[in-house]
């Protein structure tokens, strides 16, 4: 089962977030893994992924501009269908400015048809709200662990849905 892993990052933190997500995506029998920056995306990868899991650092309670505008010129009908999730580094280590750059991306992410799903309070610990969060680089075991879990519910639920092909 293809899953592909698109983020964003200027510092670094994001990219690290994304290969743990990618750690715990493989957690999964049959989970296929691919993690790719915004100046790598592989369209035909994307295309055949049965889950999209995107990645933004927060800039003022907001998604990048960099990921919200491929999101805008991505053809419309891509991401239809597929099982979607989120996660997002912040630098300042409070406030709420990470939930609402994820409910941002999740908003778009709804807008283009797909399904969104994080495992919230329900699905492991550490338990997610709307995605993945880490104050800056996820170097502490709470971060890392966050990222892991989003990989690996995603990972999970999509075999749910759509089998192990």
């Amino acid at each position: 089962m293809d899953i592909s892993i698109i983020y964003y990052s200027e510092t670094g933190n994001t990219a690290k977030m994304a290969e743990l997500v990618a750690h715990g995506c493989e957690r999964v029998p049959g989970a296929n893994p691919r993690v790719m920056s915004l100046e790598e995306v592989d369209l035909p990868f994307i295309q055949g992924s049965a889950a999209v899991i995107f990645g933004s650092p927060t800039h003022g309670a907001n998604l990048s501009w960099q990921l919200k505008r491929f999101l805008e010129e991505l053809d419309r009908d891509l991401l239809a269908g597929k099982l979607g999730g989120v996660f997002v580094s912040q630098n300042w280590p409070g406030g709420g400015g990470a939930s609402f750059a994820e409910m941002s991306i999740i908003a778009t992410l709804l807008v283009r048809g797909m399904l969104v799903y994080s495992g919230g309070l329900s699905a492991g610990d550490p338990p997610l709200h709307f995605g993945a969060v880490s104050h800056r680089a996820p170097e502490d075991d709470l971060n890392r662990s966050r990222c892991a879990r989003l990989g690996e519910n995603v990972a999970n639920k999509v075999t749910e849905l759509f089998g192990n092909d």
